[in-house]
């Protein structure tokens, strides 16, 4: 079951922040590991997970360093001879479909509310689920689902810090007490009500369909 701290008829709800990994798109988070791991990068988990990303991989979701650098860092990091396509390949592992029961159900509930997303991605990502979503809904364009996407490669923030949110909804424009947060990573969850948002924690194979919107 998704786990929300509100009860949605008791706010005023005006606008909703989506989550893209995990909400929108399909997520296993383990075939990533797993495809670094055969490629000899044993340490990997340290680096990188759900919960937590080392200093490269947020340097990488910030869009503070190239795609060339990070593969030159994780190269010396991991002390392992890869090439970039063979990078690309393990990092994209993880990256599954967009159900096409929540696609719809984000174009309707943009006649209701203001909608919005915010990811902690990369350009890596952002340029492999794009292709995905092109493939699997080529009459309509992703981005033009929201008021705006937030992409933290290139918006230069990143969950879970409090202050990202902030940013957010100054950006926006947007009221904290009239927001609702969607995400599926629980210290994302906690920044978001640090920063003053309502939010839902919906934990796959649950997903924001349940909430009731």
């Amino acid at each position: 079951m998704g786990r929300t701290s509100l009860t949605m008829a008791q706010h005023n709800i005006k606008n909703i922040i989506f989550d893209l990994g995990g909400i929108l798109l399909t997520i296993d988070y383990q075939k990533t590991e797993d495809a670094f791991v055969a490629l000899g990068v044993q340490n990997f988990k340290a680096l990188y997970a759900q919960h937590h990303a080392s200093h490269l991989f947020e340097q990488l979701e910030i869009g503070a360093i190239s795609n060339e650098a990070f593969f030159d860092a994780l190269r010396t990091t991991a002390n392992v001879h890869l090439s970039n396509e063979q990078i690309t390949t393990a990092w994209n592992a993880m990256l599954g479909q967009f159900p096409a029961d929540r696609i719809a159900a984000l174009q309707a509930l943009s006649k209701h509310y203001r909608i919005f997303l915010y990811s902690n991605t990369n350009a890596i990502h952002h340029a492999a689920f794009m292709q995905i979503f092109e493939t699997q809904f080529p009459e309509i364009s992703f981005d033009n689902i929201f008021e705006k996407a937030y992409y933290s490669h290139t918006f230069g923030y990143r969950k879970p810090y409090a202050s990202s949110y902030t940013q957010l909804l100054a950006d926006a424009g947007l009221a904290a007490n009239e927001t609702l947060f969607i995400d599926d990573t629980f210290v994302n969850i906690e920044g978001a009500k640090a920063a003053g948002l309502l939010t839902a924690h919906v934990v796959p194979p649950s997903t924001f369909l349940s909430l009731g919107l």
